[in-house]
């Protein structure tokens, strides 16, 4: 890259922190940090936009440490958000590239479920056909295991969804909101009344995988089952981005990442910004999947005897004997 070309990038990276951050003293001091490097020449013998990326990012995340705030290297390339038949099509041949995100979905020894999400939760608009499918094929499990250790962002709209399948409640459950400072609005996010498919039944336990690595979007999810009590977070301290993003097109190959809200839990008030999803049983993340195997294998064992369930009790009670891990953790 060109030193001119370098400073257009990053000037209009600065004008849209400056306009959209979500807290805006915090993006009128980046913004002028960044400028004041700009004008000093910090950058002017970065020849590659990767390498700019990377430099860029971690002067943008000094002092206030928002993992959303960055300039963002696309391999690919990336459509112009400007152009909303572009981005609509590049979205949807992602989420269909990815089945929806729905990467694993398993009956597991015991009829305990398996449902991996990443790397992220597309928008039901692209993506809700998979989602209902999934959870459809899990609805007559005994227990859950939803594997997010790999889920690294999507679509508040659809945590909404696949919150509705598993709070099994038809009655909609105001989930959080989204505080917006630049325009001033609010908008409130609820799991919906009807869902295309069987809810799961809210007597059967969920467990979430986390990582050090899950992040935004996998972490509202992990993050609302654990406060409304639906599901035990196993595993990793989240990486903690809660403030939801807008991209923005600079280069070819270069996107703003901003925030520009920031989540309000209906339980907590708060959000995990910074802090990431505290798991309810500590785990290395490589452990996560045979602690919650293992969980929802008792579990299993715990349930009523019915002469029709021999021989899901007596595939949970294989389970428990032997290595949880072998053959079926997500790696």
């Amino acid at each position: 890259m060109e030193t001119e070309e370098i400073r257009s990038v990053l000037g209009r990276l600065g004008a849209l922190v400056g306009e959209h951050y979500v807290f805006p003293e915090v993006g009128t001091e980046v913004a002028d940090r960044l400028a004041a490097a700009v004008a000093d020449g910090a950058y002017d013998d970065v020849r590659t936009p990767e390498a700019l990326a990377e430099q860029v990012t971690a002067d943008l995340q000094q002092g206030n440490r928002d993992k959303h705030l960055r300039l963002v290297f696309r391999r690919d390339g990336l459509p112009d958000e400007a152009d909303p038949v572009a981005e609509e099509a590049h979205w949807r041949r992602r989420a269909a590239l990815d089945a929806g995100g729905m990467a694993r979905v398993e009956r597991l020894d015991g009829n305990i479920g398996l449902l991996e999400i990443r790397p992220l939760l597309y928008p039901p608009e692209h993506a809700a056909a998979m989602v209902t499918a999934a959870l459809s094929l899990l609805a007559s499990t005994d227990a859950l295991i939803l594997d997010l250790r790999r889920c690294v962002g999507g679509s508040p709209d659809q945590v909404a969804l696949v919150c509705g399948f598993l709070f099994d409640s038809d009655e909609p459950v105001h989930l959080q909101d989204l505080v917006t400072p630049a325009d001033g609005t609010t908008r409130q996010f609820w799991t919906p009344a009807y869902v295309p498919g069987p809810r799961y039944d809210r007597a059967k336990p969920i467990w979430v995988l986390t990582s050090s690595a899950t992040f935004s979007g996998g972490e509202e999810l992990a993050y609302n089952l654990q406060q409304f009590e639906r599901g035990v977070v196993v595993g990793e301290r989240t990486a903690g981005g809660a403030h939801p993003r807008r991209g923005f097109k600079l280069h070819e190959q270069l996107e703003a990442s901003v925030p520009v809200a920031r989540s309000v839990n209906q339980v907590s008030g708060t959000n995990w910004e910074g802090t990431g999803v505290a798991p309810d049983l500590a785990v290395p993340a490589e452990q996560a999947f045979d602690e919650a195997y293992r969980r929802a294998a008792e579990h299993v064992l715990g349930m009523p005897a019915d002469p029709e369930r021999n021989g899901v009790t007596d595939e949970a009670r294989t389970v428990l004997g032997a290595e949880v891990g072998a053959g079926v953790a997500a790696g």
